[in-house]
């Protein structure tokens, strides 16, 4: 499933503009894993890594064009009032398989660092229910990402 998340994000079409634009559904990918990477307050190098390590294989870029997107997404972020301009666009254009996979990969950020800190925990809950994926689901995902991450602490309240 993973690889078919991969792939499906991979088509997505980018903005038709010279702009970069929030309603691009890899803008506002990239946003939203950045939002989950900040949203402890405190962003470790570990995490920046993987951040850009996920837009990199969830893309198929490298150099100039990763390090644009990835710039894109923290700008979209820091320009953002809510969530759900990001999770609008993820939902029109991601079927419901899509949409768990990319619920995986915004835990594969917070378990970069092999900490789960309450605030992204509630980050990937709030998301998720804009995106409609399932409880089990999200839960499912926590915790296949928190098996992948050695030394992985911190519990969630869904347990």
């Amino acid at each position: 499933m993973f690889e078919r998340v991969l792939s499906f994000l991979r088509d997505l079409p980018t903005g038709s503009g010279a702009r970069a634009s929030t309603d691009d559904p890899r803008i506002a990918a990239s946003a939203l894993l950045y939002h989950v990477m900040n949203a402890d307050g405190v962003r470790q190098d570990v995490e920046w890594e993987r951040f850009k390590a996920v837009l990199a294989e969830s893309y198929s870029i490298g150099g100039a064009e990763l390090e644009a997107l990835a710039a894109a997404g923290e700008r979209a972020d820091n320009e953002a009032i809510d969530l759900y301009a990001f999770t609008s666009v993820l939902k029109r254009h991601l079927d419901a398989d899509a949409r768990k996979g990319f619920i995986g990969l915004m835990w594969e950020i917070v378990y970069a660092d092999g900490e789960l800190h309450e605030l992204e925990d509630n980050t990937v809950w709030r998301v998720a229910e804009l995106i409609g994926v399932e409880r089990r689901d999200r839960v499912e995902a926590r915790r296949k990402a928190a098996a992948q991450a050695p030394g992985a602490t911190g519990t969630s309240s869904d347990e």
